[in-house]
């Protein structure tokens, strides 16, 4: 086992990451503790030393994906007319560079667990809030709808890659 000295920050990421690719091959309900901390090479006890159970963990997988998100489009600098464009471009990048995390992230309200939809009810709101801020900095006359548009295609693109249906792509992607 790891020494805790010198690797938990590392061994706790190690973890994070297993979880993610887990989650995103085999769902919420078919991914156990033990295959993530066997995936990482730790015992389920040590992984039970960061996240106390399963919800824990993909709590913590889910806010850092929205972390990453709304940070991401907070950091795209653009004119208001490419705003879109560049936004769009930032999503696909955010999907090449993150998949699994994003797409997790953006498929997780099919869990039904109240602990998991109440965070994702908040992670979508704040997500939403971050991008209608973004509009409505650029001066769109309806930042709400805008964000509500760019959300929604999010969402598409999301099952479109999910289920592997690419028609329902948008031409950029």
């Amino acid at each position: 086992m790891p020494s805790k000295e010198d690797t938990t920050p590392n061994v706790k990421q190690q973890i994070i990451s297993a979880a993610i690719q887990l989650f995103a091959e085999n769902g919420y309900y078919k991914t156990t503790t033990t295959s993530i901390a066997n995936a990482v090479g730790v015992s389920q006890p040590y992984l039970f030393h960061f996240f106390k159970k399963k919800e824990d963990l993909y709590l913590t997988v889910l806010d850092q994906a929205k972390q990453r998100v709304i940070q991401t489009f907070k950091d795209v600098n653009s004119p208001p007319s490419k705003l879109k464009e560049s936004m769009g471009n930032t999503f696909n990048y955010l999907l090449d560079q993150h998949r699994n995390e994003i797409l997790l992230a953006m498929t997780t309200h099919t869990i039904a667990e109240p602990v998991i939809r109440e965070a994702v009810r908040n992670s979508f709101d704040e997500v939403h809030e971050s991008l209608r801020q973004k509009f409505k900095q650029a001066g769109f006359p309806n930042p709400r709808q805008e964000a509500n548009y760019f959300l929604g295609e999010g969402l598409l693109i999301a099952l479109a890659e999910t289920i592997n249906l690419p028609k329902l792509l948008p031409k950029y992607r």
